[in-house]
């Protein structure tokens, strides 16, 4: 079975928000021309506490994009964004959730950030999400949506150890790097990700 994962669709990450991810507004109506294609459609979202301790407005002294060490991990800071219940952690409003049969998200727990919709970054904690699929019997999982430099990169690593076929639909993915989005392209590919530009 083919599910479509959309990734982080939120207002925050479209340019305007908080965290734009530039041309990120360009994929979603490329997005929504994919839905009917799967027989499984899944979003993720961003839900983060406003305490979250991966915003550099929660450690003084700091600001955005700076690097500490949080928990024993790498962090990079960054501006607040999508936090729970405001209108930049919404979906954007011209994403078509209608065929969305479920929603999964990360980045709730203040001390650990989580880039991959299926476990933080420690891998501490899951999402429920592989198990999700896995019931579903959902093997082979395509995916789009932002950032591909960050939570699609991540989300493809862990979908690789859980077992799953991966493709990347590259058209429908904007990255905040797109020069190491780039290296990180061929890094997927080396370790079986397929990529290709449409479904």
């Amino acid at each position: 079975m083919k599910a479509l994962i959309i990734t982080d669709i939120q207002n925050d990450f479209i340019p305007g928000g908080a965290l734009p991810v530039p041309e990120g507004d360009l994929i979603i109506d490329m997005i929504n021309g994919l839905l009917d294609q799967f027989d499984l459609v899944i979003a993720t979202q961003d839900w983060h506490p406003a305490i979250h301790k991966s915003f550099a407005s929660n450690h003084q002294g700091k600001k955005p994009f700076d690097q500490i060490i949080l928990n024993g991990m790498e962090q990079t800071l960054w501006p607040d964004h999508c936090v729970q219940g405001t209108i930049g952690a919404d979906f954007h409003p011209r994403l078509d959730i209608r065929p969305v049969e479920a929603i999964f998200r990360k980045g709730m727990d203040p001390e650990i950030d989580s880039y991959s919709c299926f476990y933080d970054n420690g891998h501490i904690k899951t999402t429920g999400l592989a198990g999700y699929l896995h019931e579903k019997k959902a093997d082979e999982l395509y995916f789009c949506g932002l950032a591909g430099d960050f939570c699609i990169y991540y989300s493809i690593k862990d979908a690789l150890k859980e077992g799953f076929s991966v493709t990347l639909i590259e058209n429908a993915v904007r990255s905040i790097n797109r020069l190491s989005f780039e290296e990180i392209k061929i890094e997927l590919n080396k370790n079986g990700v397929k990529i290709v530009p449409n479904f």
